[in-house]
């Protein structure tokens, strides 16, 4: 089973009681979607629906940051997809231009670390050949907490 899509995060979301409001609160979601072939109409609606939950979960609305998703075109799985890296990168930058907009119209940080995923470097992959390894999330992280400070 891969990691969820927007609806099924949605769903588990409405599932599950969350209490309490939280210091920060972050959302990276979309790949599945882009993975499945999801409409980009559905990620668009159903990501600023996320985006409203995380704001509605945070002590302050500019606590809440929104993560880029990785392009998984770069990995040996991706290059095996029908396809093609050229398409799935084409597609991920759909995905993510959609989300930042988003973000810009809600004043949400939006923090891209699709390049960091381009790296064909294979440390920056798991033994699976497709998810992160603690590398390239250790280089997601200081990306993230760079900007995050910068903000301050």
């Amino acid at each position: 089973h891969t990691g969820f899509t927007t609806d099924e995060l949605l769903k588990s979301i409405h599932q599950f009681e969350i209490n309490g409001k939280f210091d920060l609160v972050s959302l990276l979601i979309g790949v599945n979607n882009q993975y499945r072939n999801y409409s980009i109409d559905i990620y668009q609606k159903e990501f600023d629906e996320l985006l409203q939950y995380a704001i509605s979960k945070a002590n302050d609305k500019t606590n809440v940051f929104v993560v880029s998703i990785p392009d998984w075109g770069f990995t040996p799985f991706g290059e095996q997809d029908k396809r093609g890296a050229t398409q799935i990168g084409k597609e991920i930058d759909l995905f993510n231009s959609t989300a930042h907009e988003i973000c810009k119209k809600n004043e949400i940080q939006f923090i891209d670390i699709t390049a960091i995923s381009r790296n064909h470097d294979t440390t920056f992959l798991a033994p699976d050949q497709l998810h992160p390894s603690g590398k390239q999330y250790g280089l997601w992280a200081e990306k993230i907490i760079k900007e995050l400070k910068a903000k301050m």
